[in-house]
């Protein structure tokens, strides 16, 4: 392979939804895409030109056509796909343990593939959410054990952080710009060069990858520490008996104010995770844990104010509207509904689920009953949880909930006036 003209092959480690949505904008810019995944039935499907990732507008499509036109094409050994490769991009998973401390393991496990197969004259760009020093300390350095070259001088190391939303990454890849970071300024000229012309966006060039890495936890602690003003007002703001949503619709027409919507709690694969990331490694005070503590506690504070209204909630029914951590996401990770079931269960209420994008089966692997709003059991139900504000849940009518005696709506979306119309409570966070 000649590594001297403009890169054609690029190699996409870990087809995730990012990682195929990224294979498929870069195979559909003229590059020659392989995607590494090590499930075979990914891999099966994407050679049969499917998406296993759904609602996500346009990807369909696109995997299909590049696909079809021999753009994009699957493998299971990663090796195989680096070895042909003059880019490689990383977006496989860095997790958090139960105790909020980083798993490397499916990204070590990566790595260790990745320099197998790497080769002189390759830039390799981590863009997988990293603590800072990451790239260059942990990975770089792997891979220069395993493939006896040199970072900088025998291949070139990037971090450019994925910073799509789900529901609108292809939109997202082509209009946000990319943060691009090197461990050296050729690592930094190669990235920025290879983002240019398969993204065609704006590419804002950093002087280090750890300056890049640093960039993406901070957008993430960010939101997190503003959601967090926003419940914590939310809660103060009904002890004074003010009307929260009018008051942060007033102070928002201030240009400078910019106050978030208060909600149940934070969930997904970002926001709740990666301020673990500074919390573990020198940030223990201050407004990031603090911000971590007052989202978390918003669930069982919803639990409480349902107990206040109701009573003693043992053997009370209550059905949580949405397992997915947000509205039209297929996407459990760090969702609300957990530790709302946590704090219903130690009040020993009865706890149903119902989330029309997951079977009953795979809402069953969480310990969750579920229940779909056909079933003649919703007569006894005695309160709604308004979690995850799926497009189904848009026109619910709650006449067939005859026993429903509250309904929390936790991401302030239902129509209050409505609800008590039909003679049921309307609760949310603040009035």
């Amino acid at each position: 392979m000649n590594h001297n003209k403009r890169a054609q092959t690029v190699a996409v480690v870990g087809l995730g939804k990012i990682g195929l949505t990224l294979a498929a904008v870069f195979a559909d810019s003229g590059f020659d895409v392989i995607g590494a995944d090590r499930k075979k039935e990914v891999v099966t499907l994407v050679n049969k030109g499917f998406s296993h990732v759904k609602n996500e507008p346009g990807l369909d499509q696109l995997v299909q056509e590049v696909v079809q036109n021999g753009r994009l094409r699957a493998v299971q050994h990663t090796p195989e796909a680096v070895v042909e490769a003059d880019v490689v991009v990383v977006i496989v998973p860095v997790v958090v343990s139960e105790d909020n401390e980083v798993d490397y393991s499916f990204m070590d496990a990566a790595v260790e593939d990745i320099g197998t197969g790497l080769t002189k004259g390759t830039t390799v760009i981590f863009e997988t959410t990293l603590p800072a020093g990451d790239t260059r300390n942990r990975f770089g350095r792997k891979l220069e054990d395993i493939s006896g070259l040199k970072a900088g001088a025998d291949f070139y190391l990037a971090y450019s952080p994925e910073r799509v939303y789900s529901n609108r990454m292809i939109h997202d890849l082509q209009h946000y710009p990319k943060i691009v970071g090197g461990t050296n300024g050729k690592g930094l000229q190669a990235a920025s060069a290879f983002y240019k012309q398969s993204l065609h966006c704006e590419v804002i060039e950093v002087d280090s990858a750890e300056t890049a890495e640093f960039s993406k936890t901070a957008e993430c602690v960010y939101r997190d520490v503003n959601i967090a003003l926003a419940n914590e007002l939310a809660v103060y703001a009904e002890k004074k008996g003010v009307d929260i949503s009018e008051a942060i619709k007033a102070s928002n027409s201030q240009p400078f104010s910019h106050i978030h919507t208060p909600g149940i709690g934070v969930g997904g694969h970002c926001i709740p995770i990666y301020p673990y990331f500074f919390i573990k490694r020198g940030l223990q005070d201050g407004l990031t844990p603090m911000a971590r503590k007052i989202n978390d506690s918003m669930a069982a504070y919803a639990v409480a104010k349902i107990e206040d209204y109701l009573g003693i909630l043992e053997h009370k029914n209550v059905l949580i509207l949405g397992l997915s951590y947000r509205g039209n996401v297929k996407e459990p990770t760090k969702t609300t509904t957990l530790l709302l079931t946590e704090a219903l269960k130690q009040r020993k209420a009865r706890v149903y689920v119902n989330d029309p994008l997951f079977t009953d089966q795979e809402i069953s692997t969480y310990d969750m009953i579920p229940l779909s709003l056909e079933d003649e059991r919703i007569s006894q139900i005695d309160t709604i949880i308004l979690q995850a504000f799926h497009h189904e849940y848009h026109f619910l009518s709650f006449d067939d909930f005859t026993n429903c005696k509250l309904i929390f709506d936790g991401r302030n979306d239902l129509n209050k006036e409505e609800i008590m119309a039909l003679g049921i409570h309307y609760e949310r966070i603040g009035l």
